[in-house]
């Protein structure tokens, strides 16, 4: 490969690290063809981007990236799938419908400005949580007081109204 290609490759890998803020090192060493075209189907279905590089390549795109890659360094060995999305578990909970003894593999993460290096750290990214997913969890906290309260006057009304109706058809006396 010429130079001018591999500057090329650099510089597109450069942009796809710009424009995802999160990123998943996978191992998909010994994959054959059928389950890597699985792999690249369900990674389109879930808006991941997932791309085989050159290790050697990835590894300069890091250096030239704005962001301190280094702790993924020791990572780039053997066949690496680049895999890239907006949704920081989304990958995470794609490599878990894996069996642990098969490829693909985790071998580092990017995620929420953090690393995670090694595949034992699979669990805690497939739990995270996305940002809308935060996001409805305080909605919801914020509503159930609200909610509480609306429901506690509507049966203290409908209550109060039953009280009101009994005595007034009660004879008097």
């Amino acid at each position: 490969m010429k130079k001018e290609q591999k500057d090329t490759i650099i510089k597109a890998l450069g942009e796809k690290l710009t424009a995802y803020p999160h990123l998943y090192l996978v191992d998909v060493t010994g994959l054959n063809a059928e389950d890597t075209s699985s792999l690249r189907r369900k990674c389109f279905a879930k808006e991941v981007k997932m791309v085989v590089v050159k290790n050697s390549l990835l590894h300069r795109a890091f250096e030239a990236s704005d962001i301190d890659y280094s702790p993924l360094y020791e990572s780039l060995k053997g066949t690496t799938a680049l895999m890239l999305t907006n949704t920081a578990n989304v990958p995470g909970k794609l490599l878990k419908e894996f069996k642990d003894d098969e490829k693909p593999s985790l071998r580092a993460a990017y995620v929420e400005e953090s690393f995670y290096i090694g595949a034992d750290k699979l669990d805690e990214l497939a739990s995270l949580k996305s940002k809308e997913e935060l996001i409805g969890e305080v909605i919801t906290l914020l509503q159930s007081p609200v909610k509480n309260v609306v429901s506690a006057l509507k049966s203290g009304e409908n209550t109060l109204q039953g009280v009101l109706k009994t005595l007034g058809n009660r004879p008097e006396k």
